[in-house]
């Protein structure tokens, strides 16, 4: 999948995402402000999104401070500007429980957001990294439109708040949600790999102005869904701006296909796999581990075939074992140098990608994904188990 998720507690906003994903994922120095971090790390600075901003008196695009993050995020669910509000409710003479309790958002939470990372499908992001000025600007801009058609669709149809006893009531957030993007151009191996974290909050406003969680299983179970809908948007976009159109590709031998962008060579694919083989033949030796483990009797601990229960956590492990050390992060001007360079000595190919005539058929056609899943889930009825329908497996994908 191009979109992945994973949940963000309150203790990992300071051990790692303060750390090293708001700086491009590297190092960030001790005691630098963070602007100033990712001005050395050549990343720009992540920028706020979502409908639910304005009643917290922020604004899209505007920029995120580590202030702003410690409290959203690492003070398990406060005001943006809780330490302000806090501030003005102390000189104003109220107490100072009641002064934590104004720059409160509801109940403090231990999960206080997901981090949802929105990667392009690999031949978009090969065109960003090795083609002109223009076509980087183009896939950029269509990656960003993506990501905001996405998080309108999972304000609209995915997120949900519980409430109640056992969370009986189940309503969505009518201002919306926050959230805060970060922008990367590498993968921890220093190959291309533009991709976003949007750093979602959990938190959102009930009909009644009370502050609730959204459900975590929900959005959970609409990331294929998200993926989907992300990488028709991304394709369509690039496809129309700069005239090029897809095809299939075939990525895991006896799975169906994925669409590509067509004429991409295969080598300058396979320039960027060495992740992907290293994850391969690692895992290789845990699935042959696995099925030939025995327990103290000298019986077979598990089936002799793997699973795809089992596969999915040895990959997972796998992808653990061979993780590099993460190198020191580049401006983007020298990152493309450095990726054309390395492209041409070891593909053997031309690292400048030629564009391909579009052909107007139905493969790179925008598809009303989100409408899809609007009636899906529409004619389900139920509202206690709408968010249990997102089947959509084939909905949008190829």
């Amino acid at each position: 999948m191009t979109v992945d998720i994973r949940v963000v507690r309150a203790g990992q906003m300071y051990r790692y995402y303060l750390r090293q994903v708001v700086v491009g994922d590297g190092r960030r120095p001790a005691r630098t402000p963070l602007r100033e971090a990712q001005e050395q790390a050549g990343v720009p600075a992540g920028r706020w999104m979502g409908r639910g901003l304005a009643v917290l008196g922020l604004t899209p695009g505007e920029e995120v401070t580590e202030s702003q993050l410690r409290n959203l995020f690492g003070e398990r669910g406060r005001h943006p500007y809780a330490d302000r509000i806090e501030a003005e409710e102390l000189a104003a003479g109220k107490s100072p429980k009641a002064a934590v309790k104004a720059g409160a958002l509801g109940r403090r939470v231990t999960v206080t957001g997901f981090d949802l990372v929105f990667r392009p499908q690999p031949t978009i992001y090969l065109l960003w990294a090795l083609g002109d000025e223009e076509t980087r600007q183009v896939i950029e801009a269509a990656h960003e439109r993506a990501i905001v058609r996405v998080l309108e669709w999972i304000e609209d149809e995915v997120a949900v708040i519980r409430y109640g006893k056992d969370g009986i009531y189940r309503v969505r957030p009518p201002g919306g949600l926050v959230a805060a993007r970060f922008r990367h151009y590498e993968a921890r191996s220093g190959m291309p790999l533009l991709h976003d974290h949007l750093l979602l909050s959990v938190k959102g406003q009930r009909l009644d102005g009370k502050w609730g969680s959204i459900h975590t299983t929900a959005l959970h179970e609409a990331t294929v869904c998200a993926s989907a809908l992300y990488n028709e948007l991304v394709a369509a976009e690039v496809c129309e701006a700069l005239g090029l159109a897809t095809e299939p590709r075939i990525v895991t031998p006896g799975r169906r296909p994925v669409m590509e962008i067509a004429g991409v060579p295969h080598e300058l694919i396979r320039w960027t796999s060495r992740r992907s083989d290293q994850i391969a033949a690692c895992l290789e030796e845990l699935e042959h581990e696995y099925v030939t483990a025995v327990d103290d009797d000298g019986e077979l601990k598990f089936l002799p075939v793997v699973s795809e229960r089992a596969r999915a956590k040895l990959n997972a492990m796998a992808a653990r074992k061979t993780r590099p050390p993460k190198q020191k992060t580049l401006p983007l001007a020298q990152l493309r140098a450095w990726w054309k360079t390395s492209a041409i000595l070891t593909s053997g190919v031309a690292a400048d990608v030629p564009r391909v005539p579009g052909i107007a058929d139905e493969a790179h056609r925008p598809v009303d994904c989100a409408g899809r899943l609007r009636r899906r889930s529409g004619r389900r009825g139920a509202c206690r188990g709408w968010w249990s329908g997102w089947v959509c497996g084939g909905t949008g994908r190829s």
